[in-house]
This record gives structure tokens, sequence and C-alpha cells, in this order.
């Protein structure tokens, strides 16, 4: 009770520190618990509630209280935003917004429904997703597919500024969640698989206009990075331009590194977090300098990021994956909560990463100060060497090592990760977080590719499955102890943990599955306490508010997303399959290849290969569904 009182007491205090840095409104709505008022519950990215009324006990009794069809099919992710009296929900393709009175059994306010090029689709790499909208100071700022950052007045849904923040004739596209901090608006860029340079992106809240753009790849200058002040591994960078030198060639400006996962705040601090995602092209040897992995980090691809949100000058990086060969994108949530590491108090940051491995950082710092694997089967890399923060990478699942055209089999996790953009929860009273995550092996043939704007930069051929040897499903819902590097408990799935994890304080917890199960947890044991099937598969975030004093459950169930994408974009056949692999290399041969030629399982990137019995369990559709406990 003294260590959860330190927590709480630390907790109160950053937001009293923070209330003149970050945004006052959004600072004001997320202390309320009655709302939900951004995507990962507050700046720390904890999707923790302190609301307490569904509890251990009742929790059986949930039931449905109302749903509403948000009237597009493919994927759902992200969640509904609530505040006061309206619920703001949003769609993939076409991106709508709907503001529905709680008051009134759900009834539509406004809805917005932007006009876009619908040339985007064919980019978007893996589903037409939106992982949701921000509101703050009266408007909702929504990303759009074609790269349009909108802001609507939240009482009526009018359109007040728009700016474009990418091409999507190039392969850039928008899929990320916006957030507001101070008198500014985050947002990055999708594309990865295109050959598109990433960046993180600040706009002046009122008007629209860019304040700054930090890249992921290139000299310092644009990185906004300072090799004698920013640090990494607790030291000055030292050398300039890695972001240059670590490339062969001019490489880095077709370099990946996108940032189309979540970000997060410490108002204390005073800093923002976010990662980068993997290097394009997805075959290795492409990006190596004069042919040796030790010269080729492809900096600052796989890394995550602290910046000033004013500024956005980098303080610290950290780079988990150097010299990516696996597509083991690095865009996951960073979750900033203060535990207790070897008897010391620490302010740190919690990432686990699609690699396999869980980073526990000091966030002020950026000192590493414990990683170890969060699923057992991971063998890319024996360990991460402390000192350096490198990986050890094991050359019989390096497919640089084994060469192209060379099919390395085996590799775990599979690109897909351990996990994904699917957010994990972190639980103040139990000191636990609780992570959905994916159980699944890889081969792996990496191959020439040439780049063409606007056309897939993939050049590997991937065919995923079930880690062999294990418990023969392709998902498990984990506790896990961050200050310790320890699953504490592990719950089978029969298919990948596709959507976001929620805690609260009645001591359940609560996710989805791709099936379309909403399922209660017990904190302490993982027991299954209740289960609901949606009418589609979840790949949402399960989010909870309080309305007439009543706490709610809500999610969006829609299967899709890249663990989904069979269903969604209709890959389920081998005709399907071959269309989609002559896409994604058009470079490989004298014409389009056959149906023959290519296998389902290598379809959508591989995922659909691994999930080739998810229609047997669910379809699409798009459906908001609430939950309440009866009333007495």
């Amino acid at each position: 009770m003294k260590w959860l009182a330190r927590i709480l007491v630390s907790g109160a205090a950053l937001t009293i520190a923070g209330t003149a840095l970050a945004n006052d409104d959004t600072l004001t709505k997320t202390k309320d618990p009655k709302n939900w008022a951004i995507q990962l519950g507050n700046y720390e990215g904890q999707r923790y509630s302190p609301l307490d009324q569904i509890t251990v006990e009742n929790v059986k009794s949930l039931r449905p209280a109302w749903s509403f069809s948000t009237g597009v099919l493919r994927g759902h992710e992200g969640g509904p935003i609530v505040i006061g009296d309206t619920m703001y929900i949003h769609t993939p393709v076409p991106n709508i917004v709907y503001a529905l009175d709680l008051a009134n059994e759900g009834r539509v306010k406004w809805k917005y429904e932007p006009r876009q090029d619908l040339n985007v689709i064919p980019v978007m790499c893996c589903d037409t997703v939106n992982r949701g909208v921000a509101v703050a100071d009266g408007k909702v700022f929504l990303a759009q597919a074609d790269n349009t950052l909108v802001a609507l007045n939240a009482d009526s849904g009018q359109e007040l500024w728009k700016v474009k923040n990418g091409d999507h004739t190039r392969g850039e596209t928008l899929t990320a969640a916006p957030l507001v901090v101070k008198d500014k608006v985050l947002v990055g860029i999708s594309g990865g698989e295109f050959g598109v340079r990433g960046h993180l992106t600040a706009y002046n809240t009122e008007s629209g206009e860019m304040v700054w753009r930090a890249y992921s790849t290139g000299p310092d200058a644009d990185v906004l990075l300072d090799p004698q002040t920013t640090t990494m591994m607790g030291k000055p960078i030292g050398e300039a331009d890695l972001g240059v030198k670590t490339w062969p060639g001019e490489e880095w400006k077709i370099g990946g590194g996108t940032t189309w996962g979540w970000y997060t705040y410490d108002p204390e601090l005073d800093l923002v977090y976010y990662g980068t995602g993997n290097p394009g092209t997805w075959n290795p040897v492409q990006r190596a300098v004069d042919n040796d992995r030790a010269k080729s980090d492809n900096k600052w691809s796989m890394t995550i990021f602290a910046r000033n949100p004013d500024t956005g000058q980098a303080k610290w990086v950290y780079q988990k994956t150097p010299f990516d060969e696996w597509d083991f994108d690095g865009v996951n949530e960073n979750i900033l909560a203060d535990l207790t590491i070897d008897g010391q108090e620490r302010k740190v940051l919690v990432n686990f990463d699609r690699n396999g491995f869980a980073y526990t950082l000091d966030r002020e710092t950026g000192e590493l100060l414990v990683a170890k694997k969060f699923d057992p089967v991971v063998n890319w890399a024996t360990d991460i060497d402390m000192e350096t923060g490198r990986p050890n990478v094991v050359d019989q699942y390096s497919t640089f090592a084994q060469g192209e055209d060379t099919n390395t089999k085996g590799v775990c996790p599979a690109a897909l990760g351990t996990k994904d953009q699917q957010p994990a929860a972190f639980n103040p009273q139990t000191g636990l977080f609780y992570v959905p995550t994916n159980h699944l092996c890889m081969d792996y043939e990496p191959f020439q590719v040439a780049y063409t704007a606007g056309q897939p930069y993939v050049g590997a051929t991937v065919a995923m499955y079930p880690a062999p040897n294990s418990h023969g499903g392709m998902g498990n819902f984990i506790a896990f102890d961050a200050a310790k590097g320890e699953i504490v408990w592990s719950k089978p799935e029969r298919f990948a943990v596709w959507s976001g994890a929620l805690t609260t304080a009645g001591g359940v917890g609560f996710y989805g599955t791709l099936e379309g199960y909403l399922k209660a947890f017990d904190l302490k044991d993982g027991t299954e306490l209740y289960k609901f099937k949606t009418p589609s598969g979840i790949i949402g975030n399960i989010n909870t508010y309080e309305h007439n004093g009543k706490q709610y459950i809500a999610v969006l169930s829609g299967v899709g997303g890249w663990a989904g994408i069979g269903l969604a974009a209709g890959l389920t056949d081998e005709s399907a399959a071959a269309g989609w692999h002559e896409a994604v290399h058009p470079e490989r041969g004298q014409g389009p290849e056959t149906a023959a030629d290519v296998t389902v399982d290598t379809a959508g990137l591989g995922a659909v290969g691994a999930h080739r019995q998810l229609s047997d369990y669910t379809q699409l559709g798009g459906v908001l569904t609430v939950f309440e406990l009866p009333s007495n």
C-alpha cells in the first residue's frame, strides 16, 4: 500500500506541475474519470480508468445497452472519445466522424464525411484503418487517409481549417490518431512500405499553421537533433548526421521510419514520446553500407524519440532494432509510469516492441533499465546488451546473413510482431502492464526491389504461422512486470490479439478478440469473468466512461487491419493472393504472376495465411457496442 500511495502522490504531482504546460482543456477533461477524453485514456498512455462500479463480482452481469452501425466495412481501429454528453466515433475510409448524443440513446448530433481522393486506398498498406480523432479546445481533429488534417467545430461538425500533411501519390497516407499538446496538434505519417520518408509534424491548433517538422532520417538539421546535446544511452550522440551516414548513398531519402503509431506526453518533463517504423525496403541487403551490418544502423528508423513539443528538438533517442531485417516496426506506444526498480523509484517509459522485447527506460534521460522478451519463443536475438542497448542477433535468423533470395525459416516473432500497434494498459493498483500479443513466426525471403514513387517498395516475401511447439493458437494476452522484465501470467488465444486493452479501479480489465469477443478478466490472475460476441472481429480499443451516474464499456468492432486484411480486402483465395503478390513486387517478372505461382500464405504481406480460418468465426461490419450493468 505504501508503494501504491507513492504512485498516486507522484501522479498527482505530475498533473499539478503540468497544468501550465499541457493543453489545459485536455488535462481538465482527462482528470474527470467520467470522460474518455483522449485515445489512450491520458497523456501517459496508461489506458487506465479510476471508475470502479464494474467489479470482479458483478461484471458477469454486463449486458449490451445500445449499439450503432457506422455504415462502413473494413477495419475499425482506435475507439470512441467521450466528453460529457457527447461521444465522438470515427470510421476507416471514408473517415466519417459521428457525434452521438449520450443523453438521447446515441442520436446523431452531427456527421462529417470528408471528400477525399479514393486513389489513396491502393497505397494503404494494411487496410484502410484510422486510429481515431482528438478533441480539445472545442475542436475535433481528424487525420484523413489522404493526408489532410482537418479541425472541426466540436459542437456542430463545421470545418474550421484543414491542411495537407503529405502526398498520397508518393505513397504517403495518414492512419494515426493526432495528439494535442499545448497549442499544437501532433500528427505523423504512414507509408513505410512505399519508400516514404517518415516525420512527425506539429500544427497550431487555432490556425493549422505548421510549427515544426522532425524527419526520421537524414541530416541532423532535418531530424531536429543536436549530436552534442541529444543523448543516446545516457551519453551525447557525438557524431553528426548519422541519419545519412548509416545508409548507403541516398537511401535515407526513401528510408521509411514512418510515425503511424501512438504519441504520449509527460507534462512535468515537457517531453513528447513516439516511435519510428521500419526502414524501407524490407530487403536489408539494399540498405547495407559496404555490405557491413556494423555500419548500417539505418538511423533513425526503429527509434524512440523524446522531443520538446514547442520546438521539436530531440532530447534523447533510443534505437531498438538497428538495421531492421524483419519488418519489426518500432511505432508501438510508450507508456509512462512511476515504478520501483532495484529499490529506486524511477520515472519510466515502457515499450512493448514488435521485435518481442519489452523495454523499460528512464523517460527523463533515456537510460535503458530493463530489456526482456515478453514471449519466450522470440529467437532472432538472444538478448539486449545493457551496455550498448543493441540486440545480440542470431545469424541463423538474420535475413541479411542468409542473403537475398534465401528463405530464412522459423523466425520468431513474425513481421506482425509479438505486439503491433494495439495498445497495452497499465494498472497502478497492481503495478502491472496488460498486453495484447501475437504468437506467430515466419519465413522471410528478401529480394532486390526497385523504387518508384507511389509504388510498393517491399522487397520480401513473407509467410506467417503459429509459433511451433506451443499452444497452437496465434495470440496470448499477458500480464507483465516491467520493473523485473517478467511475464506474470498468460492467456492463450486462437488468433492474434489485435485490440487495445483497458484496466479499471474495479479490479477488472478488458480486451477484444479477432473473432469478435469482448472479454473481461481479473487483473490479479487473468481469470476470464465475462465474454460477449459482438457483430464483427475487434481490432479497436476498449474504453469506459460514466454517464448519468452509470459506468459503461464501449468498443468499436469491425474486423480488418493487418491481421484481418484477408477478410477486409477479400484476399481469401489464391487469385486474390496472386493479385496482391503482383502489386507488391511488379519488378520481379516478365509480366503478371499467376495464382499458381503464389499461395494464400504470402498474401497481405504474409498475414492472410496465418489467419485463413478467421472467416469461420466472423465477418465484416462496423458497429459500436456499449455495455452496462443492469439497473437495480
